[in-house]
């Protein structure tokens, strides 16, 4: 089995900087004001504009 360096995969990173691995799941809770039920909504966000994305709508 081949193992590749730690500073291999740190400029292998920088080599794929629009790749997938900048982006992450967000899970945020949304309550109903009529009902008070909560309802969840899963976005793919960049990990950049995480708190954007949270403060919206707070």
């Amino acid at each position: 089995m081949a193992k590749v360096s730690k500073n291999s995969r740190v400029a292998q990173r920088a080599a794929n900087a629009g790749s997938g691995r900048d982006h992450v799941k967000v899970i945020k809770s949304i309550k109903d004001p009529v009902t008070g039920k909560y309802s969840y909504k899963e976005t793919m966000v960049h990990k950049d504009k995480v708190k954007e994305f949270l403060q919206e709508n707070k």
